[in-house]
């Protein structure tokens, strides 16, 4: 089954959030429900990037690489599409 990486834009404060799932729709409306704790007082929120990976490992990796990236340039370049 194949699982997207993607990263949500907070409409509010401009800030970014980074996930994982097999439903990106599904989360985004979870996300701008306002049940997801973390990202709750940052709502409302629009999709940045989605990226498709074939299997839940190979797209939780790179998440953590993203996640890893963030504010740093690397993240800056994806996000504008470079």
């Amino acid at each position: 089954m194949p699982h997207f990486v993607y990263i949500l834009q907070s409409l509010k404060d401009g800030k970014y959030y980074i996930g994982e799932t097999h439903d990106v729709e599904a989360r985004l409306l979870f996300h701008n429900s306002g049940k997801q704790r973390s990202t709750k007082n940052r709502i409302p929120f629009r999709i940045v990037i989605i990226e498709q990976y074939e299997n839940r490992e190979v797209a939780l990796a790179r998440e953590k690489q993203i996640k890893s990236w963030k504010g740093g340039n690397a993240f800056k370049l994806l996000v504008n599409g470079m």
